[in-house]
């Protein structure tokens, strides 16, 4: 049986990065626990100083496949190169044909970028463009494939 996990990412304004996933995921808020109406109503019940509210953001997969995604808030910053990233299929994974694949990467790529991803490179496989290296609003790498 497989074990349910999550993602948590370290950043500096969970917030915005957590908005950021949602886009590039098509991921939404993550609905506060069962009898309260609202974070601010969960987090004022457990005494959560008013000044820690901001240090976290929660996301989830409206489907229910993915994993859950936490964004919590370090005061160090993003100091080399993820020794994990996501590779997210917006053109349909390498099974589709590159005519189809491709059109839909760049497309990605500049929804992205105009919510704050940043192009690092473009990738080329047996001569023609593969994939493209960006990074999300706090230079966290992931790949468009």
């Amino acid at each position: 049986m497989a074990i349910t996990w999550s993602l948590t990412i370290d950043c500096a304004h969970p917030a915005r990065l957590a908005a950021f996933w949602a886009l590039a995921l098509g991921y939404a808020e993550k609905p506060p626990p069962a009898g309260f109406g609202s974070w601010a109503e969960w987090l004022s019940h457990h005494d959560v100083p008013r000044d820690e509210w901001d240090e976290g953001a929660y996301l989830t997969d409206p489907d229910a496949v993915g994993p859950n995604l936490s964004f919590l808030r370090v005061p160090e910053p993003k100091a080399a190169k993820n020794r994990l990233h996501l590779d997210l299929q917006v053109g349909g994974g390498r099974q589709t044909p590159w005519e189809v694949r491709w059109p839909r990467v760049l497309a990605a790529a500049e929804r992205l970028t105009a919510a704050g991803a940043t192009l690092l490179r473009e990738e080329a496989l047996q001569g023609r463009p593969d994939h493209l290296v960006m990074t999300d609003p706090e230079g966290n790498e992931f790949c468009l494939v």
